[in-house]
């Protein structure tokens, strides 16, 4: 067993954990970050890697309760040094050490913005520079961000929902029920996407998603290159009809997550259509038609706006799949570090590069 799969099975108690760890543990913490939230007129959402994936999440749920948010990466606003002042910035970094991050804070303090933490490292840089910490206390994956990439998106739209005035104690219950579910489904899972002909080493992949599933899409475009060693291409589904259709034709893989409501008989058709010109076709999602598709991975129910926790597992089980399939060593990175600390070139020091 791959490391990378001991971290996916792990990965829903550990999400449990964090939840009670968010809401009840810390109550106080989360209720004060929600209020320096509240009362700023400006929100922006930041992270780097798969934190900015699960920024999407978070910006969409401030979105849906009426607080519009802008999601950008650390790296690019170090570029544009440019932030409105009095700004509720929400800094998402799982070990709270990336260069890009760390780099950041004398802007945000020239700006006076009010600096809300989600790591899982109270301890870290970005914890001691915040005016609010959420910590997940969770145990770090072994390389590949899993549980990681998870905890930050779902502590990120705790928050976002506590903004909305959310009661939390309401969704702890059918959150719970759905990852207890999917921690029984995960070796199913893994052995229908193993031994289904939707994996394939050499053929393009698309991801396609709308929503907070938006997050799972990238988040699983990054699994493909970090764990699977391969290339991938993630949009969201209406971005993907205005042009990039194009590229449909065999041997061509598509990933379409299904929104339990919103455009789902429309993204139906899609991929319909795309199986038609010859795209091999998963669908993701709750309660789908088994003729629908190529391969089907079903959903246990969730809140339709939780689905997102859920259903990036069926893709990290198949970026984990396709890596022993394809004699990858998804535990470990050739190239790239744990955390980035520096700047310029690949992120291996230069004498490993030579010898890799």
């Amino acid at each position: 067993m791959t490391k990378l799969f001991e971290d996916i099975l792990h990965q829903p108690g550990e999400l449990m954990k964090i939840f009670d760890t968010v809401v009840s543990n810390n109550n106080d913490k989360l209720h004060r970050a929600a209020r320096l939230v509240g009362a700023s007129k400006s929100i922006y959402v930041i992270g780097m890697g798969s934190s900015l994936h699960a920024g999407m999440a978070v910006v969409s749920f401030l979105n849906a309760y009426g607080r519009p948010a802008i999601l950008l990466d650390a790296s690019e606003l170090l570029m544009s040094q440019w932030l409105p002042d009095d700004a509720a910035v929400i800094l998402l970094s799982r070990s709270g050490q990336s260069k890009d991050v760390v780099d950041l804070f004398p802007l945000l303090r020239l700006h006076r913005a009010m600096i809300i933490a989600i790591t899982n490292d109270a301890a870290s840089p970005a914890a001691a520079a915040a005016d609010e910490i959420l910590a997940l206390e969770a145990e770090f994956d072994t390389n590949v961000s899993v549980t990681m990439y998870s905890g930050i998106a779902m502590a990120g739209c705790l928050l976002a929902a506590t903004v909305g005035r959310q009661q939390l104690a309401g969704i702890r219950d059918p959150l719970f029920r759905a990852l207890r579910k999917v921690e029984e489904l995960i070796p199913s899972w893994q052995d229908r996407i193993g031994k289904n002909h939707w994996l394939s080493e050499d053929a393009p992949y698309y991801f396609l998603a709308r929503g907070t599933s938006i997050a799972s899409c990238h988040e699983a475009r990054l699994l493909w290159e970090e764990a699977a060693k391969a290339g991938a291409t993630a949009l969201n589904t209406g971005g993907f009809r205005h042009g990039p259709q194009e590229i449909v034709r065999a041997p061509l893989r598509i990933a379409l997550w299904l929104d339990p409501s919103r455009l789902r008989s429309q993204d139906i058709e899609l991929a319909h259509d795309l199986r038609k010109f010859g795209a091999n076709v998963m669908l993701i999602g709750q309660e789908v038609d088994a003729s629908a598709a190529d391969l089907i991975i079903q959903l246990p129910s969730i809140p339709a706006p939780w689905q997102f926790l859920i259903d990036i597992v069926p893709m990290q089980i198949a970026a984990e799949c396709l890596a022993r399939a394809a004699g990858r060593d998804c535990d470990s990175f050739r190239l790239c570090s744990y955390v980035v600390l520096s700047e310029g070139g690949l992120t291996v020091g230069k004498k490993e590069l030579k010898a890799s």
